[in-house]
């Protein structure tokens, strides 16, 4: 059991600490760069390649049944979940295969909406402590599942 943390632009990777220390989960966070390593052994900060899509490449190649993996990136997640991974957005929405068709089709809607209107760009709600809460409990819920 591995978590897997997509680490650019990610808000939760205190929590993930907590709760992978708790589990004593192997954590892989990975980014292109500019992150302070943790201390926790538990914890390896992968650096990767500058470029395009290097970092959810490193993910998808690794994470597989029993793993958890943390991202908003919606094709990183079809490729997570079709390999039998777990997937949780920041906010602890739990990504399946159920639900990741859907997923990908509103990120194709949103990006053509964007395209077609310049003045709707971003317009994202802030991330809360409630978020941040449902997160904790979302990741403890996938790791006891992933563990089973």
């Amino acid at each position: 059991m591995a978590i897997y943390v997509d680490a650019d632009a990610c808000p939760v990777k205190p929590e993930v600490e907590k709760v992978a220390t708790r589990h004593r989960a192997q954590v892989f966070v990975v980014s292109n760069g500019g992150l302070r390593p943790s201390q926790n052994p538990l914890i390896e900060t992968v650096i990767v390649p500058e470029g395009p899509d290097v970092a959810d490449m490193w993910i998808a190649d690794r994470a597989g049944p029993g793993d958890v993996v943390v991202t908003g990136d919606i094709p990183l997640v079809a490729k997570c979940v079709e390999a039998g991974a777990r997937a949780l957005r920041h906010n602890g929405e739990a990504f399946t295969p159920a639900n990741i068709g859907q997923q990908l089709a509103m990120r194709d809607l949103m990006a053509d909406l964007r395209s077609a209107d310049p003045f709707r760009q971003g317009g994202g709600k802030a991330f809360s402590k409630a978020d941040r809460s449902r997160f904790l409990d979302a990741l403890e819920r996938e790791l006891r599942a992933a563990g089973r």
